[in-house]
């Protein structure tokens, strides 16, 4: 298979689903061999055949990315596999608790923070040693919570951790730049993803903090509409390839303009 990633290797992590699925079939079309970062390995396994039904290879590591040695030998098996890593993908993440901060137990602030921000340290930590060897692109999904908006009550731990990402990656931009590493993170707004399976909502306690919003008369704000994962696929397999050669250490809002009302 030939594209702009032509024989180039990727790691996507939470790849069995939502925009990890879309992004790994989409580099996959553009060449690039694929290993499949995910707990859920029957997802992975479908995504696994769609590729190699486009003519493309893939591998599944069945992964924790909370767990530090199962995501260090999973991208150790993936560049192995193929002698190189050139792309990576820190995308495995969840919503978690959503409460109010009184009702937040630190279990729940250390399980949201550490799916979201540590598993993206550790994925791009175990990376690095190969990356350097040809240069590379890292890209982080963040989002526009805690970037642009703060408006998710009850998203403390969440967005925290997705603040916590777009600093990481711009650290990240300038440390490994000398090693022609590039480093930049999306921000997706409301994507239609399976996401919602790891949300837990405290229905009842967040009527507590919940502020109606009231726009000016006639100032109501366009319908939104959800977007798509192969929308956000094709933003990611655009920070991977040459074509973004320029652009690191960037946070790009995929959202619609969802955050600017």
């Amino acid at each position: 298979m030939t594209g702009s990633l032509h024989n180039k290797v990727a790691v996507v992590t939470g790849a069995g689903s939502g925009i990890g699925k879309a992004a790994a079939i989409e580099l996959a079309k553009q060449g690039a061999h694929i290993g499949l970062v995910d707990l859920k390995e029957k997802n992975a396994e479908k995504v696994q055949k769609e590729i190699e039904h486009i003519g493309g290879q893939a591998m599944i590591t069945d992964t924790d990315v909370s767990d530090p040695k199962r995501v260090e030998e999973s991208i150790r098996q993936v560049a192995e596999k193929w002698g190189r890593l050139d792309i990576v993908f820190a995308n495995a993440g969840i919503n978690g608790k959503v409460a109010p901060i009184e009702d937040l137990e630190p279990e729940d602030w250390d399980q949201t923070l550490t799916t979201n921000l540590k598993s993206t340290f550790m994925t791009v930590k175990y990376a690095i040693p190969y990356l350097k060897e040809q240069g590379g692109s890292i890209i982080m999904t963040s989002s526009i919570n805690g970037n642009r908006s703060f408006s998710g009550f009850g998203m403390s731990a969440y967005s925290s951790s997705k603040a916590g990402q777009m600093a990481f990656g711009k650290m990240a931009a300038l440390e490994l730049a000398r090693y022609h590493i590039r480093v930049n993170m999306i921000c997706p707004g409301a994507i239609q993803t399976n996401i919602s399976k790891n949300t837990f909502p405290e229905k009842e306690e967040l009527q507590k903090i919940k502020i109606p919003v009231e726009y000016p008369e006639g100032s109501q704000p366009l319908e939104h509409q959800a977007g798509s994962p192969e929308q956000v696929a094709q933003l990611v397999s655009f920070l991977a390839s040459d074509a973004s050669s320029h652009i690191t250490g960037t946070e790009v809002y995929i959202d619609g303009a969802e955050s600017l009302l």
